[in-house]
């Protein structure tokens, strides 16, 4: 598609009508033209995250923008831009991540199939094109591999940043991350870039921990064949870890975080919990300095750290190709997010059929 458009345009996303049912393919139609701040994209690659899973299920209760597209990790080819927009230009490739980076807070698009009024937010990555928000996208190499660089619009600069953005842990410090996915694994990646030690990966799925295992976690833990408080006080003589990264929204494995964790020490909730989750915990080991963060998208600044990380993949301190475990179509997507709800071992990617770089 050229950069000088000719609206309306149509492309195929995946839709979602209803809670607890799989998402439906449909046809959608912008007809333009764009606003202020607002972006065209050809949307390459899309991860599929939690969140869309916890969206599909109805997690949070009633849905109130029914029907509406899905996706926050993803990257593509600027094909459009909006009055205002300066960030980025046609033929540009993008990062698109939900975490507000500079430029435009545009208005949000007006999609529509068959006549009904589709809803979005500043950012969807389900879906062959996409009207974003300026400040949703983040301009990267043209030499980058786009498929990679999907993965730092949320997992990978999550995961990475909570370890060095939010934690700050430095060199010799103790950390153990609950639950291995991508954002679990890509902690494990931040956590050997700073040099802690030990690395504690915690999961039930003996195959994620292999793949912590490669990223560089120095201990397993298998949750199904042994005590998980008494293994980490064994390898941290008794101490405890100093930080907990807790990548699951599990509130009995947010409470094994805390009681896992030093005095002083901090558990962060990467994972989100149901919002009526509650959890016990010990109110003297919070007296005596025992924090509980919640992370906001590892604390990232878009764009400072999403081509910070990306060299860092490049230079081979990260190796985030290897998150990658299962590709889909978007005609598969259904597909990938039953692999996921199944216990994928890290991160699906969809790819769009006109996914060349």
């Amino acid at each position: 598609m050229a950069p000088s458009l000719a609206y309306p345009i149509t492309f195929k996303a995946a839709v979602l009508e209803r809670n607890l049912e799989p998402l439906s393919l449909q046809e959608i139609t912008f007809e333009g033209p764009l606003q202020a701040g607002q972006v065209l994209v050809r949307i390459l690659y899309s991860g599929i995250c939690g969140k869309q899973v916890e969206e599909i299920q109805g997690t949070r209760g009633e849905d109130p923008f029914l029907p509406h597209m899905l996706g926050h990790e993803g990257s593509g080819i600027v094909q459009d831009i909006g009055p205002g927009v300066t960030k980025v230009a046609p033929g540009d490739h993008v990062v698109l991540h939900w975490m507000k980076g500079t430029g435009i807070d545009a208005a949000t698009p007006f999609y529509t199939n068959n006549g009904t009024r589709i809803n979005a937010g500043w950012i969807t990555t389900f879906n062959e094109y996409g009207v974003l928000s300026e400040n949703r996208l983040t301009p990267i190499s043209k030499k980058a591999n786009l498929e990679t660089a999907c993965l730092l619009g949320c997992a990978a600069t999550t995961g990475v940043g909570v370890i060095i953005n939010e934690a700050n842990v430095r060199p010799g410090e103790s950390v153990a991350v609950f639950g291995c996915g991508g954002v679990g694994l890509s902690a494990i990646q931040g956590a050997a870039l700073v040099r802690a030690n030990p690395i504690i990966a915690v999961d039930r799925n003996r195959q994620s921990l292999e793949l912590a295992r490669k990223f560089g976690a120095t201990h397993t833990i298998d949750t199904n064949a042994v005590n998980t408080t008494e293994e980490i006080r064994r390898i941290t003589q008794d101490q405890g870890v100093s930080y907990a990264i807790v990548a699951v929204g599990s509130p009995p494995v947010i409470e094994l975080a805390a009681e896992s964790t030093a005095i002083p020490g901090a558990v962060y909730l990467v994972g989100v919990p149901p919002g009526n989750a509650e959890i016990k915990v010990n109110a003297f080991d919070i007296h005596c300095r025992r924090s509980f963060l919640g992370s906001f998208g590892g604390g990232i600044v878009p764009d400072r750290d999403i081509p910070g990380y990306m060299d860092l993949d490049q230079n081979g301190q990260l190796h985030l190709r290897d998150l990658i475990t299962k590709s889909v179509t978007l005609d598969q997507i259904n597909d990938g997010i039953d692999a996921l709800t199944s216990g994928l071992v890290g991160r699906c990617t969809v790819r769009m059929e006109n996914d060349g770089n």
